[in-house]
């Protein structure tokens, strides 16, 4: 069976250096702090995060290789019986400043699954890119989607509508019935079928992870010298919040990592820094903050 584990590899590094390089000159102030780490049950990682910045109040580029047998519940989550793994994958959170700047994650990951005797029996890739602003913006929303657009019509004009629509389905805090932002992409276990083989699941991962600076910095650019108050930051820490229920009672990566043994730091450091949940906050009709809000519950 034909694997990408070498390829992938490379790619997460070379785009975590190339992201973190972007960031880091987008901020002006903060540089990213690597912390390297290995994982008790095979494999290790390379955690870098950014803080108290000009733009960006808390940031991570992470990337990880790990690989061992999967316990049993993760077996059952996965519908399979091969307990030997490997995966590896960059993971992003930003969480800037300025409440006029959009929150962002992405990831691009990589996994495979082998016999008994290590031969490889299953492989498959994921990954996606969506945007989670406080306050409103069409044109901000329309550039995101836009770049990741454009990178999937390259390959498969069919792809894009599939990517967004999963991802507007996945990223929703159901108890709430909100979407935690306004969407981009999300694919999973995207396995060889036909034309669409290993080579080209590969290189569209690879070519929308290249895209991710595209689609997201120049929105920062147009955003962070925006003036802001208290309100904007008191809004700003409300929504956080949501974030934070979502990636502790819904996100599967999370849970993957937890499941598996991960690094905890490194796995939860897509939480923001300051976040409030105060009881029964209803924004004011007819408010930016109410606007923000009726979008998210479409």
């Amino acid at each position: 069976m034909e694997t990408f584990k070498e390829q992938f590899i490379e790619f997460i590094h070379n785009l975590q250096d190339s992201i973190c390089e972007d960031v880091e000159k987008s901020d002006g102030l903060s540089l990213f702090q690597e912390d390297r780490w290995e994982r008790e049950g095979g494999g290790g990682g390379r955690t870098r995060i950014i803080s108290n910045g000009k733009v960006f109040e808390k940031g991570g580029v992470n990337t990880s290789v790990v690989f061992g047998h999967l316990p049993e519940n993760m077996m059952k989550y996965l519908e399979t019986p091969h307990s030997r793994f490997f995966a590896c994958g960059l993971s992003l959170v930003l969480h800037p400043l300025n409440p006029y700047v959009p929150t962002v994650h992405a990831n691009y990951r990589y996994f495979e699954l082998y016999d008994e005797e290590g031969n490889p029996v299953d492989f498959w890739f994921g990954g996606g890119s969506d945007l989670t602003p406080y306050y409103f913006f069409q044109e901000d929303r329309d550039h995101f989607h836009h770049v990741q657009k454009e990178v999937c019509d390259r390959f498969d004009h069919s792809l894009y509508a599939k990517f967004s629509q999963r991802c507007d389905e996945y990223f929703y805090n159901s108890h709430r019935g909100e979407t935690r932002g306004v969407g981009g992409t999300f694919y999973d276990y995207l396995r060889p079928k036909g034309v669409q083989n290993g080579k080209f699941w590969f290189e569209l991962v690879t070519a929308l992870g290249h895209s991710f600076i595209k689609s997201y910095i120049p929105i920062v650019e147009k955003r962070k010298s925006m003036e802001y108050g208290e309100r904007e930051r008191y809004w700003q820490e409300i929504r956080r919040g949501r974030y934070v229920e979502f990636n502790l009672l819904h996100d599967k990566g999370t849970l993957f990592g937890l499941k598996t043994k991960g690094r905890t730091e490194s796995i939860l450091m897509s939480l923001p820094p300051r976040v409030r949940w105060d009881y029964g906050f209803t924004p004011q009709s007819g408010s930016k903050e109410a606007e923000m809000l009726n979008i998210l519950q479409k």
